[in-house]
């Protein structure tokens, strides 16, 4: 292939070929990045390299992969020395992603053990005789949401008991949503269903409730008293979204907020 007229040398843009299978680390992929936002040549093998990826790392996962008649199978038939590089190049990734999901996991299931507490604050004054009391504080990324997230609208299912509001903003996706919900009780499994104004439906959200529910004033425990937050997101823009249904996974609707 001759080559591109205004082709840059290897040297400036040879990680665009690793860019795509993604196979930078995060420092990598970050500096090419910032290349590619003023490279308009990089940015049109990007394009022409889209969809090798996941092809080549279906290949890894193949028993035996990096098998030259599998490659010289591909429309492209590349040399088989090329497919035996760079599926094991993928593979070779796909293992290390593993193997950080692995401690992720793991990481995760410790904090279970431990609680779902983010933070612990101690406190202590003359007035309880110098003794200290702790606080714990519990982590909700989806009511930090809420509260942060200015138009809201409300609504009540149709006992007047399920009390639900709906939080939306713009995104360049779509709706950014998060939800409070209060008196609910279950054990039930629900979701938060976008209904656009030509009827569109999309799923925002889903979710189970325990038998103790939530936000019941007069629950015995503080977890049963507190609303439920959930967040989520749709494709509909805020100004497309009729109304918010929150149904049950049997179909009964249990609130609606009108947009």
């Amino acid at each position: 292939m001759s080559p591109m007229q205004g082709q840059p040398g290897p040297s400036e843009h040879e990680t665009v070929g690793a860019y795509a299978l993604g196979i930078l680390d995060d420092a990598e992929a970050t500096a090419f990045e910032a290349h590619l936002a003023t490279c308009e040549w990089c940015a049109q093998q990007l394009d022409e390299l889209a969809g090798m990826e996941p092809m080549l790392a279906a290949l890894a996962d193949l028993p035996g992969s990096g098998s030259p008649a599998i490659g010289e199978s591909l429309s492209a038939k590349p040399s088989p020395r090329i497919v035996h590089n760079l599926v094991d190049e993928v593979a070779e990734h796909r293992a290390q992603k593993r193997r950080r999901s692995f401690y992720m996991v793991a990481a995760a299931a410790a904090l279970i053990v431990a609680g779902p507490f983010a933070a612990i604050a101690t406190t202590g004054s003359d007035s309880d005789g110098g003794n200290g009391s702790s606080r714990t504080l519990a982590a909700s990324p989806a009511k930090d949401l809420f509260n942060g997230i200015k138009d809201k609208v409300s609504g009540t299912g149709s006992d007047g008991q399920v009390a639900a509001t709906v939080a939306m903003r713009e995104k360049p996706y779509g709706t950014e949503t998060a939800l409070e919900l209060k008196g609910v009780k279950g054990p039930l499994k629900c979701s938060m269903i976008f209904v656009s104004k030509n009827g569109e439906r999309e799923t925002a959200s889903s979710w189970s409730v325990p038998k103790w529910g939530y936000g019941i004033p007069d629950a015995k425990t503080e977890q049963a008293r507190n609303p439920l937050y959930v967040s989520g997101g749709v494709s509909m823009s805020p100004s497309d979204v009729d109304h918010v249904e929150i149904m049950t996974f049997d179909g009964k609707k249990i609130a609606q907020v009108d947009v």
